[in-house]
């Protein structure tokens, strides 16, 4: 059964209600003082997760059908970014056989290598000469994504396209930020479920004006 499309204004409600998403104020890695904090390792519930997972597949089915050739769909290849990407990844594939009726072929790689069993950095579906999508929650500097990459490059995948749960929009070292480097430097689209534009827009709605103005100002300092 087709399941309700996915809402940014609900995915934001439900991340402030469950402390994935906070406002006051956050050092970050750069050294930039944010007015927002993003913690992906609170998607802690199964409400939280299933919601997550719903916006995931429906970009991936919509990126299926775009492609699809007559009555053959494409077939499509998730992949999970350790660690937080796997049990997107698991449950993304449940929600489009579930929602879509897509039958995903997913898998996910290993922090270390494993030498024994089957040993090796990559779990699940064979991903050789396939086109595959990679899942994870936020993009900083793009470090850890460009590592997947390495890995799926080196067990003969390519990578279709990459999904994150939060797009931050903020520059890098340079003018474009994070995603729009890497989007540029793979050639595939980098997509985001909501980003900082949205929670801006949530607030405007339900927030305060002093979180409101502190946001604004924020995206006007450092936003692409």
């Amino acid at each position: 059964m087709q399941s309700a499309s996915f809402s940014s204004h609900t995915f934001i409600n439900l991340a402030l209600d469950n402390q994935v998403l906070k406002f006051g104020e956050f050092v970050l890695k750069s050294g930039r003082i944010s007015p927002y904090f993003f913690n992906a390792g609170l998607l802690a519930t199964g409400e939280m997760l299933s919601v997550l997972a719903s916006g995931y597949a429906e970009l991936l089915a919509k990126q299926v059908q775009s492609t699809a050739n007559g009555d053959e769909a494409p077939e499509l290849f998730i992949f999970g970014a350790a660690y937080k990407g796997i049990p997107f990844v698991a449950a993304t594939a449940q929600a489009l056989w579930l929602n879509h009726g897509i039958n995903a072929k997913w898998g996910y790689n290993r922090k270390e290598v494993k030498d024994h069993g089957e040993g090796g950095h990559l779990v699940g579906a064979d991903v050789s000469g396939k086109a595959v999508w990679v899942l994870d929650d936020v993009i900083t500097a793009g470090t850890a994504m460009r590592e997947v990459v390495e890995l799926l490059t080196a067990a003969g995948a390519t990578v279709a396209g990459i999904i994150v749960a939060l797009d931050r929009k903020e520059k890098g070292l340079k003018e474009l930020s994070a995603i729009q480097e890497l989007a540029e430097q793979l050639q595939v689209p980098v997509k985001a479920l909501v980003d900082i534009d949205d929670i801006i827009g949530y607030i405007e709605r339900c927030g305060e004006a002093t979180q409101l103005a502190k946001m604004r100002h924020y995206r006007e300092q450092y936003g692409v």
